[in-house]
């Protein structure tokens, strides 16, 4: 019966524990990513916590609301020059250069990006009034996206567990400080481009970018291992304080991921940004039933694209897209006129289209990336995903697939946060190979040892045997002597 999960799901969480009502301060990430955090965050305050987010003053997305207060915070940066690293970051997309040229910019982009933030979050530490308050607060957990090093830091300031909300981190450092397993004969490296079966080649090239990963990671987040080190004193790095997060919260699934190992602590919430749906307002609702039965088209590059050059903008016409201002993206999506999604390939997006069951172009993360578009390319990818039923009978599929789940994302979500708020962590699931050294965990120091031990044994062996066969030799030498 379609009612089954949803009423296991009930069931599952009437039989917990329920928490009482805890403090919860959450840090997240501005832009989209605040978006699916803030599902969770309103669940939290509805089932009775209470809920405190630190705000920076130049925040264009998160604001005040019923369900949880706002503490705004002071930053050395106005929102121009935020906007004018946006803009670096978008300039970036349609300039077209090879795969290590991309790998570098990004990297040089996201250290310009990031920096100015970094400078925020050192004035937030150095706040004495407000570490004050916050400290007074006596929060049971810190709920956050690491994109910035803020939120790691006050948590362990204030000795309190931290539940990581994220889609991952550049380089996949997230998955470097949990220590999760990634065997690169199967697991594509970061910014290969190899997908999980691979021709020899492509091992060769995904070995070595694997190992390349950690220099580009110390590289990348040098300026976060700065302030770590300068604020808490010791040689800790931003990795190494990431590693202490009790609980991740990973905002994708196996639907559309490569098959990979996670760990214990790390949870699958994909698609926790599209359970809601609300009827499109009235301008909207006749916009899109406007064509008939033809359908609409929607178009959007995400948050944080808001300048994409004009002669590139004139390549989209005719369709619906989110240029200037928001729209509401997952209620178009499930408008049953919506007929393909065109995007830059975000999370929120991707989801949306799988759970609704859209099919989805992407104009970043592909081969068609925004350099290379014509009003050709478009027109042919769309005639293509509209008429060719295949690409519709596939992302309803992936749909079926990725809805047929026991639990809700939002209520997995949930639990596991109450989980941690309830335990005050849960150092049951942190592995042992935090303790371990580069040499123990890959136990070279065992294999070391079972090859002395080996060596030994066939030295003596032979040492043995060439006694013998000596001694065997000189009997037969001294008998035949002696006849």
């Amino acid at each position: 019966s379609r009612f089954l999960p949803v009423a296991f799901s009930g069931t599952w969480l009437c039989c917990l524990g329920l928490v009482q009502g805890g403090k919860v301060l959450v840090v997240p990430a501005d832009g989209s990513h605040w978006l699916s955090m803030k599902i969770l965050v309103k669940e939290l305050y509805h089932r009775g916590h209470e809920i405190l987010v630190l705000v920076p003053e130049t925040s264009s997305v998160i604001h005040g609301s019923e369900s949880y207060k706002t503490e705004v915070y002071p930053v050395p940066y106005t929102k121009e020059e935020l906007y004018q690293k946006f803009d670096r970051l978008e300039d970036d997309v349609f300039r077209k250069s090879s795969r290590m040229t991309e790998l570098h910019n990004n990297v040089q982009l996201f250290i310009d990006y990031t920096s100015i933030q970094v400078n925020g979050c050192e004035r937030v530490l150095n706040n004495q009034s407000l570490m004050t308050r916050l400290r007074k607060e006596v929060f049971d957990l810190v709920l956050t996206d690491p994109v910035l090093p803020c939120s790691s830091i006050l948590a362990n300031v204030f000795s309190i567990p931290t539940v990581y909300f994220l889609r991952g981190l550049l380089c996949d450092l997230d998955l470097q400080a949990s220590q999760c397993p990634s065997p690169p004969s199967y697991v594509p490296a970061y910014f290969s481009g190899n997908t999980d079966i691979m021709t020899f080649p492509q091992r060769v090239t995904n070995m070595a970018m694997s190992f390349m990963q950690p220099y580009v990671c110390k590289m990348t987040f040098r300026h976060f291992d700065d302030l770590v080190s300068r604020y808490l004193e010791n040689k800790t790095t931003y990795k190494d304080l990431l590693s202490h997060g009790a609980v991740w919260l990973l905002r994708y699934d196996f639907t559309f991921e490569w098959p990979r190992p996670l760990m214990p602590n790390m949870v699958s919430i994909g698609g926790i940004n599209c359970a809601k749906k609300a009827p499109l307002p009235a301008d909207l609702e006749e916009f899109v039933n406007g064509p008939g039965e033809d359908g609409f088209i929607i178009f959007t590059l995400g948050s944080m694209l808001h300048n994409m050059p004009e002669e590139k903008a004139k390549q989209f016409f005719d369709v619906l897209w989110r240029y200037t201002g928001w729209l509401p993206q997952n209620d178009l999506l499930a408008h049953p006129k919506a007929k393909v999604f065109i995007t830059h390939g975000g999370t929120h997006g991707i989801y949306e289209s799988i759970c609704n069951a859209v099919p989805i172009s992407t104009v970043w993360r592909s081969k068609l990336t925004p350099h290379d578009v014509t009003a050709e390319k478009i027109l042919a990818a769309l005639n293509k995903l509209i008429h060719n039923k295949s690409y519709k009978e596939k992302v309803v599929e992936l749909s079926q697939v990725h809805l047929d789940r026991p639990v809700e994302p939002l209520d997995t979500a949930v639990f596991w946060t109450e989980f941690v708020m309830r335990h005050k962590g849960a150092a049951h699931l942190r592995v042992s190979a935090h303790d371990l050294n580069w040499i123990q965990y890959h136990s070279l120091d065992v294999i070391g040892f079972l090859i002395i031990i080996l060596l030994t044994v066939l030295f003596v062996t032979v040492k043995c045997c060439l006694f013998c066969t000596r001694k065997c030799c000189r009997h037969g030498a001294a008998k035949r002597k002696s006849e």
